[in-house]
């Protein structure tokens, strides 16, 4: 049985991350009744839900109303304080070690987002770090990923003692005043991509960092697996999930089976994530899809039979109801 967690359970230490949203918003002069409102938290839990964790940002990015908030609790996410898995990030020898470390720890690190790399050889070699929901925030996934993503930039900044040359893709439509990413991540900005990426050239992956220790990262890592690493969230899991079986049509009830619930328990437990599971699994269709146009040049014809189509003019018609966009313009725009 696959083991996950639901946006209900508690699982967040608030002395770390909550804190330290907490801190940031009174130091701008936002109130605790504005900041707390709707959450339930009592001032000596040790652990929060998800959900009160959202509700804490939400009520944090409208008592400041401002455009650099998001960016601003991102610059002081990463490497966090959690222990030897934050000592393992500081000890990063190299921006491929931190963007690993970032992913095999996401569940204490990032908790909200599910962090993926991706590699790709030939001419064009890179990586790319997809984010998507754990425990789904729909209204509130602009703002979490330029969280995230600053969170990287900054970390790798001074840990590299350099502003490395990172291209973002984001799935949402362009911001009326896009400043504030300019500032934080750069100008390198796509809009309207169906995925929200960090992408960068391979030749950046392995130059060593000055601040880095590859001997005390990885003991450090070592000491972080023997703590254990807590399951990730519901979507993060399930999204897992469909990308390992995606070549096969994965159905509601066999993934049911595989999580230990039934087809009509998944169904409620995704609802109140804000989602379903047709939706999910064209999700990882649609990036599955994405990546081999991009990292494979591949063509219509060489997805569709990855993907388990019967011919392409079926594929391009799943492919257009899942991005309302034929193949060779999103191909184009890649």
């Amino acid at each position: 049985m696959i083991a996950y967690r639901l946006a209900g359970d508690a699982c967040i230490p608030a002395p770390l991350q909550p804190a330290q949203v907490l801190d940031y918003a009174r130091s701008r002069e936002a109130t605790d009744a504005a900041l707390l409102r709707g959450t339930g938290l009592a001032p000596a839990a040790p652990l929060l839900a998800p959900e009160q964790y959202l509700r804490l940002l939400a009520n944090t990015l409208k008592a400041l109303d401002s455009p650099d908030t998001s960016f601003m609790l991102g610059q002081q996410l990463l490497p966090g304080h959690d222990g030897a898995l934050s000592h393992a990030l500081l000890q990063a020898p190299s921006l491929r070690h931190a963007l690993a470390t970032i992913c095999a720890g996401h569940a204490r690190l990032t908790p909200l987002l599910r962090p993926r790399l991706q590699l790709w050889e030939g001419e064009q070699a890179g990586a790319a770090l997809v984010w998507t929901d754990s425990f789904g925030a729909p209204a509130l996934r602009p703002a979490l990923v330029e969280m995230h993503m600053t969170a990287v930039v900054a970390l790798c900044r001074w840990l590299g003692g350099t502003r490395l040359p990172w291209r973002f893709t984001f799935n949402r439509a362009a911001p009326r005043h896009v400043e504030q990413h300019e500032v934080h991540l750069g100008g390198a900005l796509r809009f309207g991509c169906h995925m929200d990426a960090m992408l960068i050239d391979a030749c950046w992956l392995d130059e060593p960092w000055p601040r880095g220790n590859a001997l005390a990262a990885a003991r450090a890592l070592q000491a972080a697996e023997l703590e254990g690493m807590p399951p990730a969230g519901l979507l993060a899991v399930l999204y897992d999930y469909l990308l390992e079986h995606v070549r096969v049509g994965p159905t509601l009830e066999g993934t049911a089976a595989a999580f230990g619930v039934s087809p009509a328990t998944l169904k409620r437990q995704l609802q109140r994530h804000g989602t379903h599971f047709q939706a999910e699994l064209d999700q990882v269709r649609t990036h599955v899809a994405l990546w081999l146009f991009h990292a494979r040049r591949a063509g219509n014809e060489a997805v569709a039979q990855y993907l388990g189509f019967h011919d392409s003019a079926n594929f391009r018609r799943s492919f257009k109801r899942w991005t309302g966009q034929a193949p060779g313009l999103l191909r184009a725009g890649w």
